[in-house]
C-alpha cells in the first residue's frame, strides 16, 4: 500500500486536515486520489543565496551536452568570453535545415500582385529612448552587450538589447496606417459619393437612409426645418411619434407694381392615409409658392392670385398619381398622394388668406389688449357639424372622426373648392400660418395668442421655434409646421429667399 501524501488543507476546499485523514471533512474529497508529490530539484537561484536543505551540492546535476543541431554550430560567443554574461541564443540565430540536412532556401520575394506587407507597428513592451539618444549598439552604461544578449544595468537587472528586442516577435501591434490605404471612413464615403452614418462613423448610408453597417436609420433632411425670408420665418419639425415629416413650407417676399412690398408663406399637410403624403405636400408649397411670386409682381390681385396657385398646388399633386414611384407604392386601401394647404399674403395694407383642408391662419395683434382671431373654416366633419348645428364645437373637436378631412388636394378628392378671404387689418400684428400639428394643442384664438411671444412681428423666426416647442412640450403627436408674417409687409426689395 502506497504511502499518502501528507497535506496540510484539502486539494478542492482548502479545509484544514488533521494527521492521517483520508478524507475532507467539509467536502468529502478523496485523499488517497491525491499523487504523492514527486521528489523535486529546485532550480539554484544565481543570486548567492544557500541552497535549500536537502537540495544537492552545486554540480550534482548533470550537464546536457552541448551538441548543435545538424546542418549548423553554435553562434561564436561574445566578446566578454567566460567571464561575461553567457550569450542567449535565439532560435532565429541558427540556419534551418530540412529533413535531409540540406540549408533551406531563402525567402522567395512576394509576387507582384500580392498586397502589401502590413505597415511596422509601435511597440509598448520596449523601454523607451529618449528621442535623438539611441542607445550605441555594442555598449550599455560602459559595459559591452553580447550580440542577442543583455547588457548589466546599474540595479542589477540585466537589459535587453537593441538586437534582443529586434529579435522579438511583435505579439502586441499598434498598426500603424497604411499610407496607401485610407483608414478614413468619410473619405471613402465621400470618394464613393455617399455619406457616413451619423451612428457608427464607419458605415456607408444607402439610397433608403440606413446604414449598410450597423442598419441605423440616418435622420432626414426634412426632419426639422428652419428658414427666414426677410421678414418671414417658418419652422417645421417631424414631431415624436412619426417616423418622418410629411409637412412643408414655403415662404418668400417680392414687390408689387406699385413697389409696395408683399409677403408669402404657403404651409402644407400630408394626408397620412395617402400614398407618398411628404411627396404631395412638397410639390404643394413649392408650386404654390411660385405661382403666387409670379403672378403678385405682375399685378394680379392677391385673392386672385391667391386662388390660382392653390389650383397650381393641386395640379402639382394631382401629377404625383401618374408617376412610377406612386404606382410601386399603391395599395388597395390607399389613395393617391393628397395634401392640405393654407396660405397667406400680406401687403401694406392688406392680407389674404386661402386654404383647403384643415390646415389653419390666425390673427394675432401686436396689441394684446385687442382680440385675437381664427381666418380660416376647417374643411372637416367636426366643421360641417357645427355649422349645421347639431354639435357644439367642444363636443365635435372631442369626437374621434373630428379630424377626418372632407376637402384635400389629390386626384382622388372628390371636388377642388379653393376658399380665400381677404382683410383689413387696422392695426400691426402677425399672421400664424400652421397645420393640426401646432393648433391641437393651442385650438382657440385666444390660446394660440398667448403662446405667440410679445416681439413675433420683430422676431418671426424665435417665435416660431417658441410655437414649434409648444406642440412638442405637449406630445408632439403630429408633424409640425408653423410660419409668421408679420403685418404690414415690411419692405425687404423685390425677390424672394
Amino acid at each position: 500500500m502506497s504511502q499518502m501524501p501528507q497535506l496540510s488543507a484539502c486539494p478542492s476546499c482548502e479545509e484544514p486536515l488533521e494527521s492521517g485523514d483520508r478524507f475532507c471533512g467539509a467536502c468529502g474529497y478523496d485523499l488517497s486520489a491525491v499523487p504523492v508529490r514527486p521528489e523535486d530539484n529546485p532550480t539554484i537561484t544565481m543570486n548567492g543565496s544557500v541552497p535549500a536543505q536537502g537540495a544537492p551540492a552545486a554540480g550534482a546535476y548533470p550537464e546536457p551536452p552541448r551538441v548543435p543541431p545538424a546542418g549548423g554550430g553554435w553562434p561564436a560567443p561574445g566578446p566578454n568570453g567566460a567571464g561575461g554574461p553567457q550569450a542567449a541564443h535565439l532560435p532565429t540565430d541558427l540556419q534551418g535545415t530540412d529533413s535531409g540536412g540540406s540549408a533551406l532556401p531563402p525567402d522567395a520575394p512576394p509576387p507582384p500582385g500580392a498586397p502589401p506587407a502590413p505597415a511596422a507597428g509601435v511597440r509598448f513592451d520596449h523601454p523607451p529612448q529618449a528621442a535623438g539618444h539611441p542607445v550605441p549598439p555594442g555598449s550599455a552604461e560602459g559595459h559591452p552587450v553580447p550580440t542577442g544578449g543583455y547588457a548589466p544595468q546599474s540595479d542589477g537587472y540585466p537589459a535587453q538589447s537593441e538586437t534582443y528586442q529586434a529579435q522579438q516577435p511583435d505579439e502586441y501591434l499598434l498598426q500603424a496606417p497604411d499610407p496607401r490605404v485610407s483608414a478614413d471612413p468619410a473619405a471613402q464615403a465621400a470618394g464613393a459619393g455617399g455619406k457616413v452614418c451619423v451612428a457608427c462613423r464607419a458605415g456607408r448610408v444607402d439610397d433608403d437612409g440606413y446604414c449598410e453597417n450597423c442598419g441605423h436609420a440616418q435622420p432626414r433632411e426634412r426632419d426639422h426645418m428652419e428658414q427666414e425670408s426677410g421678414p418671414v420665418a417658418a419652422v417645421s419639425d417631424r414631431g415624436l411619434r412619426h417616423h418622418r415629416n410629411e409637412d412643408a413650407f414655403a415662404i418668400g417676399s417680392t414687390a408689387l407694381p406699385d413697389g409696395s412690398p408683399a409677403s408669402v408663406a404657403i404651409v402644407c399637410d400630408g394626408v397620412s392615409s395617402a400614398t407618398r403624403p411628404d411627396d404631395a405636400s412638397m410639390a404643394a408649397s413649392k408650386a404654390a409658392s411660385e405661382a403666387l411670386l409670379a403672378a403678385l409682381p405682375r399685378g394680379t390681385h392677391p385673392q386672385q392670385a391667391m386662388h390660382d396657385a392653390i389650383i397650381a398646388a393641386s395640379r402639382a399633386v394631382n401629377s404625383l398619381a401618374a408617376e412610377p414611384a406612386t404606382a410601386r407604392e399603391h395599395a388597395p386601401h390607399q389613395n393617391a398622394p393628397a395634401c392640405t394647404i393654407v396660405g397667406a399674403v400680406v401687403t401694406s395694407g392688406l392680407l389674404i388668406v386661402g386654404w383647403v383642408g384643415d390646415s389653419r391662419a390666425y390673427w394675432v395683434p401686436v396689441d394684446r389688449s385687442a382680440p385675437p382671431a381664427r381666418l380660416t373654416e376647417d374643411d372637416s366633419w367636426a366643421a360641417q357639424m357645427v355649422a349645421a348645428g347639431l354639435m357644439s364645437e367642444a363636443e365635435a373637436y372631442a369626437d374621434e372622426r373630428a379630424h377626418a378631412i372632407t376637402g384635400w388636394l389629390g386626384a382622388d378628392a372628390y371636388e377642388l373648392e379653393p376658399h380665400t378671404a381677404a382683410f383689413k387689418p387696422d392695426r400691426p400684428g402677425v399672421v400664424v400660418v400652421c397645420t393640426d400639428g401646432l393648433w391641437n394643442y393651442a385650438e382657440a384664438a385666444e390660446e394660440l395668442a398667448r403662446v405667440v411671444p410679445l416681439d413675433a412681428a420683430a422676431h418671426p423666426l424665435h417665435s416660431a421655434r417658441v410655437l414649434v416647442g409648444h406642440a412638442l412640450d405637449g406630445g408632439g403627436h403630429d408633424n409640425v409646421t408653423v410660419a409668421l408674417v408679420p403685418f404690414p409687409a415690411v419692405s425687404q426689395g423685390a425677390g424672394s429667399a
